[in-house]
């Protein structure tokens, strides 16, 4: 199972404080565990009204969802908000992992 952030105040927290970095299919915003909560990783799923209707964001959620569980998320040490696109629910699965592991390097959380 996943750790998730289920507060708005840590999910602002990491969009506030946490690096940006954009790709086609996806945004990830990734900011450092807070020490008093120790070393476990935590992830966050977005899908704002301009992705579409509630179909199109469960899916696009659901996508990222799966694409965080085959990228061995959530990570140690730190908390990622993932916030989907426009083009993410029509996206492709090695898309999405493709833009993933890119996004996730930019912002440091993956070493390669």
């Amino acid at each position: 199972m996943l750790r998730t952030i289920h507060s708005s105040r840590e999910i602002d927290a990491v969009f506030r404080e946490g690096t940006r970095t954009t790709t086609r299919a996806l945004t990830v915003l990734a900011g450092r565990t807070p020490e008093e909560r120790g070393p476990k990783g935590r992830v966050a799923f977005a899908a704002g009204r301009k992705i579409g209707s509630a179909v199109l964001r469960n899916r696009s959620k659901r996508v990222l969802r799966e694409a965080v569980r085959r990228a061995g998320g959530p990570w140690d040490g730190w908390d990622v908000v993932l916030a989907a696109r426009t083009s993410t629910a029509t996206a492709t699965v090695a898309e999405i992992d493709r833009c993933l592991r890119e996004a996730l390097a930019r912002a440091g959380v993956l070493v390669e």
